[in-house]
């Protein structure tokens, strides 16, 4: 297969006009300047202030536009290295989305249209059969489908939308999730809050349920640990969300972010927070999450 030739960006329209205008200014102040001599006018003119050492201004005018076009140089390398990752994580994410709905498109045929065949077929077997003991065991039989119909809608409704949230609030919704993640694993979760944590809103519920729910998941997957400890409250910085486990831990220098952390970052960026992630091999890992609160909710937060 014949592989792409890359890309080459080309400059725009406007920006080879700009440039034009940049060339023919920069010509025209060089014929304004030979005809008039400005130079030789600006010598006459600072020569009585020499002991201020005011003809050294344009030396230094100079440099000073160099350091700006430096400046600007490095901001502009910064700008590109910055829409570069955004696409990158951009890709990233589109490829998790993509992911996730082939699983569920999966999950939807494999095991839920399983079931409502299921029950169809057994409804046909009622409504043709005579004898009332067949009659019960096939009813059983499609009471026991639709309960697993029921079953795999809630678990696709609470990956699609962690119902805790709404059912239980913030913190009986990590207090759940925690007492799942110890029924499912061998970790001693613990949980710890302080302040008052309602009301915080529905984006900022959701960033801080989702963050611990990818910590857990990958201290429970990569981590190897023995105690995870999650900590929520709210301080003079806003709220503060911290996961530590004593797992083996490993190099954050080497080990690029996963996309669960990528996009608990996009979370936090989102509502102008942020997460910090420490770790060190055989030292165990530490995820802290900052989201700021208006002043107001803040105040009440940490009174409470």
């Amino acid at each position: 297969m014949k592989q792409p030739s890359p890309v080459r960006h080309q400059p725009s329209r406007a920006a080879q006009t700009d440039l034009a205008w940049v060339l023919a200014a920069a010509l025209l102040t060089f014929l304004l300047a030979s005809r008039l001599e400005l130079q030789e006018r600006i010598a006459r003119l600072t020569s009585s202030l020499e002991a201020w050492q005011v003809d050294e201004v344009p030396t230094a005018l100079v440099a000073l536009s160099l350091g700006l076009a430096w400046y600007a140089w490095r901001r502009r390398r910064e700008s590109q290295q910055l829409l570069a990752r955004n696409r990158e994580l951009a890709q990233q994410l589109i490829a998790v989305q993509e992911g996730e709905r082939l699983a569920l498109a999966r999950e939807l045929h494999d095991e839920l249209a399983q079931h409502c065949t299921a029950i169809r077929v057994e409804a046909a077997y009622i409504e043709r059969s005579r004898e009332p003991a067949q009659t019960a065991a096939a009813a059983q039989r499609a009471a026991a489908s639709a309960e697993l119909l029921y079953e795999g809608v809630r678990r696709l409704l609470r990956r699609l939308r962690p119902a805790e949230l709404d059912e239980l609030g913030l913190v009986a919704a990590l207090q759940s999730l925690c007492e799942s993640c110890e029924t499912r694993s061998r970790l001693r979760c613990t949980f710890r809050h302080r302040g008052r944590l309602d009301g915080l809103g529905e984006a900022t519920d959701t960033a801080v349920y989702r963050v611990t729910q990818e910590a857990m998941s990958n201290t429970v997957r990569h981590a190897h640990a023995q105690r995870l400890a999650i900590d929520l409250g709210v301080d003079e910085q806003g709220l503060r969300l911290r996961i530590e486990d004593d797992g083996g831990g490993f190099d954050t220098k080497a080990r690029s972010r996963g996309l669960g952390l990528l996009g608990a970052a996009e979370r936090a960026a989102a509502l102008g927070g942020s997460i910090e992630v420490r770790s060190e091999p055989g030292g165990g890992t530490c995820i802290e999450l900052r989201i700021p609160l208006q002043p107001q909710r803040q105040r009440e937060a940490v009174l409470a």
